[in-house]
């Protein structure tokens, strides 16, 4: 019988429109048979943290849940990771792949915008037929049991238009999509979470616990967050160790001061310009200077550039390498 999904996602906190729909879908779709769906969002949004609650709230609570990050392991190694492979007469080794190893469970796949198009075709196949196509196409077949939550931070129909995510995939991972708002649209919800931060802090550390002042609150409210939860995070959790009485003050959060040459529009972060002259400028040019202001505007912090560029951090690298930027970040370390 299906399990009244609840409990289990007491750790996605929120209480903004936007999120309690979010959660609502979740727990409605955790106790049904659906095979697929996909969780988009903004980096750092809690798309994992939701896809576990899912599976934990879901039919099979205790089956493997294997979180696989396209955007970070090799092509190679990934068809590996992903469908395993059976013995041959080079390499008698049996490995069984994600999709495999996690029976009944789920298996999350993270950035699925960069999974490489022929990996695409073969998880189209394993969606069709819930069967896993061997590595060296020898061997019986598996079957399928698992759940696939995808995830993506960049929007799917986009790839899709250019030509770099297939249609046919996209329409078997989207049955249901469960958006996840960014933090900046999240109402009062950035307190929340700052709050839980503090008393987690306070329980895992024995530490005091502290309190958010009046005006670090509005800090909170008017922070763009352009990591979102994760970069509300890490603001905590230096306000905790910066800290010394028994409140966070503005001046702990170390969020307060934008950095010179950035302005607001439209309640949007900016940073320098890019211009296109009337006679044209070549696409080359233009990612050029875009991922040469980003890494100026996060001091050359490529996680941090990454997460703006809604890129991962593979990708970002390689285009640095290409341009031939990263030969500038090493200089300034």
């Amino acid at each position: 019988m299906p399990r009244d999904a609840g409990a289990e996602f007491s750790s996605v906190i929120g209480e903004s429109v936007g999120m309690v729909h979010a959660v609502k879908m979740a727990r409605r779709v955790a106790t049904t048979e659906l095979r697929a769906l996909l969780l988009t969002g903004e980096a750092g949004t809690g798309k994992e943290l939701l896809a576990r609650c899912i599976h934990i709230a879901g039919l099979h609570p205790n089956a493997p849940f294997i979180s696989i990050s396209c955007g970070s392991i090799p092509a190679a190694l990934l068809e590996l990771e992903l469908f395993g492979r059976v013995p041959t007469r080079g390499d008698p080794g049996r490995r069984l792949g994600a999709l495999e190893l996690a029976g009944r469970g789920t298996v999350f796949l993270d950035e699925i915008s960069e999974l490489p198009l022929e990996l695409q075709r073969q998880l189209v196949q394993t969606l069709e037929e819930y069967t896993i196509p061997r590595l060296n196409g020898q061997g019986d077949s598996a079957t399928v049991h698992c759940r696939i939550i995808a995830a993506s931070k960049v929007r799917l129909d986009d790839c899709v238009a250019a030509g770099t995510f297939r249609d046919d995939l996209l329409a078997r991972i989207a049955v249901l999509r469960i958006e996840l708002p960014p933090l900046r649209e999240r109402d009062d919800d950035a307190r929340l979470i700052a709050d839980h931060f503090l008393r987690e802090a306070a329980r895992l550390h024995n530490l005091p616990r502290r309190q958010l002042g009046l005006d670090t609150v509005s800090v909170l409210r008017e922070h763009q967050w352009p990591g979102n939860i994760r970069e509300l995070k890490h603001v905590i959790d230096r306000a905790q160790a910066s800290a010394t009485g028994a409140l966070i003050n503005p001046q702990d959060l170390l969020i307060n001061q934008r950095r010179a040459g950035a302005s607001v529009i439209r309640g949007a972060t900016t940073f320098g310009e890019i211009r296109v002259p009337t006679d044209g400028k070549r696409l080359r040019d233009i990612e050029r200077e875009a991922l040469d202001l980003t890494l100026q505007l996060t001091d050359y912090n490529q996680s941090a550039a990454a997460r703006i560029l809604c890129i991962s951090r593979p990708t970002l690298a390689r285009k640095l390498k290409a341009y031939g930027l990263d030969k500038r970040n090493q200089s300034r370390s």
